[in-house]
C-alpha cells in the first residue's frame, strides 16, 4: 500500500488503474495502451524513487542499530559519528572537485570517505580519553567535532570548485534528494541495503551479547574485534552508498532504532528485520511528504526526516525520563 502512495501522490494525482497498467506493462508485457508521459512518471520517476527510498530507510536504520549497539549509546548513529558528513565529502570530492579523474565512482570516493572519517573519530575519541570504542561518550563527542570538520570541508569544496548552480544542486542534495534517482540506482541500493541486512542478521547473537559490553561478549566466545570490523565497515558501507546516491539524511538511524525496540524488544533477529522495515515504510513516507506538502515545490527529504524526527526522538527521552 505505501508504495503504490508513493506512486500514486505528488503535483500530478496518477489514477489507480493507470499504476496498473504502467505495472502490467512493465512487468508482464500486458501491451495496454497508456500516456508516454504517465508511464514515465510511474516507472521511471515515482516507483524509482519508491524503490531506494525504501533501501535508504532500511539501510541506516540497520545501521543506527549496529552503532547504538556496539559502542552502548542510544545517541549513536551514522549522522552523528560524522560517518555521513565524510561520505558527503568524499562524495562531493569526486563529483565537484573531480578527484580521481573520472575513474573514482560517486559511491567509491563516499565509501573512502566513511571509513576516513569514522576512524579519525575513533582516533579522537581514544587520544581523548582512552577505551577506543568502549568508551562511547568520548566516541559521541569526537563524532560531532568529526561531522562539523567534515561538513565544513565539504562546503569549501563545494565554494571553491563549483559554479553557484552547481553549488546550489549540490547543496540541496546534500540535504537530502530523490529528485535524481533512476532505475541505475536501484540495484546497487538494493543489493547494498539487502547485503547489511544480511551481514547484520549472521551477528545478531553477538550483537546481543555486545548489549553487556565487549567484555561480555568476549566472555561468551565472541571474536571482539573481528566482529567489531566487520559490523563498523558494514555499516560505513551501507552508508556511504547511500549519502552517495540521495545525500545525507539524518534522524533515520538515531529514531527508528527506539521505535522498534518499543515494538519488538531488544533480540536482535526481531530487532534488525523490524527496524529495516519501519525505516524502509518511514522515508517512504517522508518522500510523499516532500513532493505533497508545498504545492509545485519538493522538499529536501532531510528536511522532512528532520521535522518528524526530532519531535519523535523528544517524545522518546521524555518517556524514558518518566519511567520509574
Amino acid at each position: 500500500p505505501v508504495m503504490l502512495l508513493c506512486m500514486w501522490a505528488g503535483e500530478i494525482r496518477m489514477p489507480a488503474g493507470t499504476i496498473g497498467d504502467v505495472l502490467a506493462n512493465h512487468l508482464l508485457g500486458a501491451g495496454i495502451e497508456v500516456d508516454p508521459i504517465d508511464d514515465g512518471i510511474v516507472w521511471n520517476y515515482r516507483l524509482t524513487r519508491a524503490i531506494v527510498a525504501a533501501c535508504c530507510g532500511a539501510g541506516l536504520a540497520v545501521s543506527g542499530v549496529v552503532l547504538q549497539t556496539l559502542l552502548r549509546n542510544t545517541l549513536a548513529d551514522p549522522y552523528l559519528l560524522g560517518i555521513s558528513a565524510g561520505a558527503s565529502t568524499g562524495a562531493v570530492l569526486v563529483a565537484v572537485a573531480g578527484v580521481g579523474g573520472g575513474v573514482v565512482s560517486m559511491t567509491a570516493g563516499a565509501f573512502a570517505g566513511a571509513v576516513t572519517a569514522f576512524a579519525l573519530v575513533a582516533l579522537l575519541a581514544q587520544a581523548a580519553g582512552g577505551g577506543g570504542l568502549r568508551n562511547s561518550g568520548q566516541i559521541i563527542l569526537a563524532g560531532i567535532a568529526g561531522s562539523q570538520l567534515f561538513n565544513a570541508l565539504t562546503s569549501l569544496i563545494i565554494t571553491k570548485s563549483g559554479s553557484a548552480e552547481q553549488a546550489r544542486g549540490i547543496m540541496f542534495w546534500l540535504l537530502g534528494s530523490l529528485s535524481g534517482v533512476r532505475w541505475p540506482d536501484v540495484p546497487i541500493t538494493t543489493v547494498v541495503a539487502a547485503l547489511g541486512l544480511v551481514v547484520c542478521l549472521l551477528h545478531a547473537r553477538a550483537l546481543d551479547a555486545f548489549t553487556f559490553g565487549a567484555e561480555a561478549a568476549a566472555a561468551l566466545g565472541i571474536g571482539v574485534r573481528r566482529v567489531q570490523a566487520v559490523l563498523l565497515l558494514t555499516a560505513a558501507l551501507v552508508t556511504a552508498v547511500m549519502v552517495s546516491v540521495v545525500g545525507a539524511i539524518g534522524f533515520v538511524g538515531l529514531v527508528i532504532p527506539h521505535v522498534a525496540r518499543l515494538l519488538v524488544g531488544v533480540r536482535h533477529h526481531r530487532l534488525l528485520p523490524a527496524s529495516a522495515l519501519i525505516g524502509a515504510l518511514f522515508l517512504m513516507l517522508a518522500d510523499v511528504c516532500s513532493r505533497i506538502l508545498l504545492k509545485g515545490q519538493v522538499l529536501p527529504i532531510g528536511v522532512v526526516t528532520a521535522l518528524v524526527g526530532a519531535p519523535v526522538f523528544a517524545i522518546i527521552l521524555l518517556g524514558r525520563r518518566q519511567q520509574p
